[in-house]
């Protein structure tokens, strides 16, 4: 596969990830608006696991055979979708308000989520 189509896959599945992050987001805030945890946030990112696993699952033994799928879902897809700057953000606002306890539970749920969704689906 040529370079150009490798970067018109990523760009394409980067795009769609993150018009996806963008409606998981203003979802989030339509039904968890007073809420301090960064709910929104947290959906896309084990969302985005969800679906990487499930793609390295699915196709396991045929990642190497079907390229656009790496660059597609994996780089692109789920790249745009989850969202680590994000993450880091509304933890460093929430030590800033002084919500210390809720920043480290958004740490440990978001990488213990993310982390422990991965090794299940990698592993089955």
């Amino acid at each position: 596969m040529s370079s150009a189509a490798l970067i018109a896959l990523i760009f394409v599945g980067g795009g769609l990830g993150s018009i996806a992050r963008f409606g998981v987001g203003k979802m989030a805030l339509h039904y968890y608006a007073d809420g301090k945890f960064p709910l929104g946030t947290l959906i896309a990112n084990t969302l985005a696991c969800i679906i990487l696993g499930v793609t390295l699952y699915i196709f396991k033994d045929r990642l190497l055979e079907n390229d656009w799928i790496k660059y597609f879902v994996t780089i692109g897809f789920c790249g745009g979708f989850s969202t680590f700057s994000t993450f880091s953000l509304d933890t460093v606002r929430l030590f800033s308000d002084g919500l210390f306890l809720v920043g480290v539970l958004n740490i440990l749920i978001s990488v213990a989520l993310g982390i422990s969704i991965l090794w299940v689906l990698i592993k089955i």
